[in-house]
């Protein structure tokens, strides 16, 4: 790849997002939806440079960049009284940090600290933005399963996640379902469902060995 393919592409770009925006303002200016073409266009040229330098580090802040700045747009064009790009732009914060961090993002320790920074800033939003539900409970419950699995897998002791892993998932469903249908116990459906997965690794891996 040459040095004209990537000048060639920032100017396509250029030229494609005025377009676009000069068609917006005379067909529809009170309804700004050239920005979501103008997004995808601009990740051509990003990506060329970076599929030149053959670096994928750069790729991954140069589109999580743009990313985070599109969400900041449209929430601020179109619901400027809920700032919903704070849900969305944290996870995009992690896909350089975990490009950059090429040996740390495989350890345990990386996982533990990721997931309590995960569970202390979605529970803060959940507290200062949104407390009318406990939404938190769900991001929490998925993070977790970044160090459990990791830990596990590292020291290949599968019974022993099938157990640590069901009792995640027990806990997870006995707290929606206290703090969403408390009169209706439901939860003991899926919970009854779930013990069959370390019940089964006991007795067809453990016994018959």
């Amino acid at each position: 790849m040459q040095k004209q393919d990537i000048i060639f592409a920032w100017l396509g770009s250029i030229l494609c997002i005025l377009f676009f925006l000069v068609v917006n303002y005379l067909t529809n200016p009170d309804y700004l939806w050239f920005i979501y073409p103008t997004f995808f266009i601009l990740l051509w040229p990003i990506s060329m440079y970076s599929i030149k330098h053959k670096n994928l580090k750069l790729h991954s802040l140069f589109t999580s960049v743009i990313l985070i700045l599109f969400f900041i747009t449209i929430n601020y064009v179109h619901s400027p009284f809920h700032p919903w790009f704070l849900y969305a732009s944290y996870p995009i914060l992690w896909w350089p940090i975990l490009m950059f961090m090429e040996k740390g993002r495989k350890t345990v320790s990386l996982a533990i600290i990721g997931s309590l920074m995960t569970i202390v800033y979605y529970s803060f939003l959940n507290a200062t933005i949104s407390p009318q539900y406990p939404w938190a409970i769900y991001p929490c419950f998925v993070v977790l399963w970044w160090p459990l699995a990791l830990f596990y897998a590292k020291k290949k002791e599968y019974y022993k996640f099938s157990i640590a892993a069901s009792l995640l998932i027990i806990l997870f469903f006995i707290a929606v379902n206290t703090v969403s249908s408390p009169n209706t116990i439901w939860a003991v459906y899926p919970i009854f469902i779930i013990l069959w997965w370390p019940l089964s690794m006991y007795y067809f891996q453990y016994r018959r060995n």
